[in-house]
């Protein structure tokens, strides 16, 4: 199709002019397995190894045959794809399937979850925060009908001349009208800072450098605050704790501590009493924090976030859209640390590499089953994706599971050679993280770099932008860097990644390294 008449660009004009100045600007034409494909100024199609990979969405690589093969046939099969409201035994099957694999990878779990479907990873997590304040608001009302009901008890009783009022230090009583007159001032007052506590919506928590997507809700839960702040009064509040430290997440969660005002009679004395009120809406953990440069949490970590959510009542709620699906080495990697949560998320390769899907799933002990009438998506559940996505996990759980093995296998030997590589460049890589075919190699501020150009491009955050521009341009690898300072490049690619790949890895990661180490800025501008 041709452009527009004058050449007018109307969709995504700043971001293809900033592709370009960061040597990024290809427009890819075919790709297959781990490799992409351009057509050069001399129409000639060149080939370039993808560590990207859709952020991790194609763990069988850019359209697998079996996959491609499976999709023509159900559409040549005319099976019915958008039919809401309708019996959709597929969405059942996908879930008996992830209900098993629970229950054979997470420890203490029952795998009785129910399933809500979705479009896409974010609006997953969505789906999760609403249902989390569903529960919220759940625990409320009983809360109130309890507050409610001893407020009723507290009135016979002074109406009856068996109780009195004592002075209690949450609410300065007048001294004048007898004792009626003095419970129902308390009672007001008690109910109107009750009032207003119950209005105020729920603070979530969730990790330091988290990611958990870029809608409303899910976007005050990514930390990164050039992408939430603008945006900061559309939803509720998150505190960000730090995974590093969960000796502290208890004493973060204690400052969140709240109360409603409660009144007891007790041995003939009406007295105010505190009961804990739920203002923690969830907490969001991805076992992997891949926007934080893959950083896999510890298992004390997960010990940890488990006895927070146990200790205030709050759902956890783990996020494995980009670290789930095999990607680790196991299907879940909160399998790893021992993560149980009470709510998952996955999306990313459940699609094949081809469809839009994603699912939420909620532990039974805590599904509000009118939930699945409150929430509904036109597109979400549609037969073409879940056809799909009982493909995507017959071929994961094929074979007791060898494309867990293989990512694990393919991923150790990876992890190796960036390994290597950076004890070989000590002065200018600083870390290799990541499990699985979850990596990223990490390199060293270079804000005080001896060359103008990298101290530049470092203080902008776009050294790790200008790094993935070099690796395309001289060695037709796609990279892209990951983490809140860009100085991390991740490395996610299929399970087909070969030892070939790897060495042409390596080779030009040690290009990018004898750069740093040069100081030679100029190398990076395209």
């Amino acid at each position: 199709m041709s452009s527009p008449a004058g050449g007018s660009v109307f969709a995504d004009r700043v971001l293809n002019d900033w592709l370009s100045s960061v040597g990024l600007g290809i427009e890819y034409s075919r790709a297959e397995a781990n490799t992409l494909y351009f057509v050069d100024e001399d129409g000639e199609e060149v080939p370039v190894l993808d560590h990207v990979c859709g952020f991790g969405s194609l763990i069988f690589g850019h359209h697998h045959p079996d996959i491609t093969a499976h999709a023509k046939a159900t559409l040549d099969q005319q099976i019915p794809v958008y039919v809401p409201l309708s019996r959709q035994s597929h969405a059942n099957d996908i879930a008996a399937v992830l209900n098993a694999i629970l229950r054979r990878e997470i420890p203490g779990g029952d795998g009785d979850y129910a399933a809500i479907f979705a479009n896409s990873g974010a609006e997953a997590v969505e789906i999760c925060v609403k249902h989390a304040e569903l529960e919220r608001r759940a625990r409320i009302a009983k809360l109130t009908e309890e507050v409610g009901r001893n407020a009723q008890e507290a009135r016979e009783a002074v109406g009856a001349g068996r109780a009195t009022v004592a002075e209690n230090p949450y609410i300065q009583l007048g001294r004048e009208g007898g004792e009626t007159e003095r419970l129902e001032q308390l009672l007001a007052e008690a109910g109107r800072r009750n009032a207003e506590l119950i209005a105020k919506g729920p603070v979530h928590l969730a990790l330091e450098n988290a990611f958990h997507g870029k809608l409303v809700a899910s976007l005050q839960l990514t930390q990164n605050p050039h992408w939430r702040l603008p945006f900061t009064s559309l939803a509720s509040s998150t505190r960000f704790l730090r995974a590093d430290r969960p000796e502290a997440m208890k004493a973060a969660v204690e400052e969140l501590r709240m109360s409603l005002l409660d009144v007891l009679v007790d041995d003939g004395v009406v007295t105010v009493v505190e009961r804990e009120f739920p203002v923690i809406g969830a907490f969001f953990v991805e076992p992997v924090q891949g926007a934080n440069g893959m950083r896999p949490l510890t298992e004390a970590a997960a010990r940890e976030i488990r006895a927070v959510c146990d200790a205030v009542g709050c759902p956890l709620i783990v996020d494995e859209i980009h670290s789930g699906m095999g990607r680790t080495g196991a299907f879940f990697a909160g399998s790893h640390m021992g993560l149980r949560g009470d709510y998952y998320t996955l999306a990313k390769s459940i699609g094949g590499g081809i469809a839009k899907n994603a699912v939420a799933l909620f532990h039974r002990d805590r599904f509000r089953p009118e939930f699945e009438v409150m929430h509904s998506s036109t597109f979400a559940k549609d037969g073409f994706s879940a056809s799909i996505a009982l493909k995507v996990l017959e071929m994961l759980e094929a074979d007791d599971g060898r494309a867990y093995r293989v990512a694990a296998e393919r991923g150790e030997r990876l992890k190796e050679v960036l390994t290597t590589v950076a004890s070989d460049y000590p002065d200018v890589v600083d870390a290799v993280h990541g499990i699985g075919l979850m990596l990223a190699l990490e390199f060293k501020d270079q804000t005080r770099a001896a060359s103008e150009p990298l101290r530049e491009k470092a203080a902008s955050g776009m050294l790790g932008y200008c790094i993935a521009g070099l690796v395309l341009r001289e060695h037709r690898i796609r990279v892209l860097p990951v983490g809140p300072a860009g100085n991390s490049v991740r490395f996610e690619p299929s399970i087909y990644l070969t030892d070939a790949d790897i060495a042409r890895t390596e080779n030009a990661l040690r290009d990018v390294c004898t750069i740093l180490r040069a100081q030679d800025g100029d190398r990076l501008t395209p």
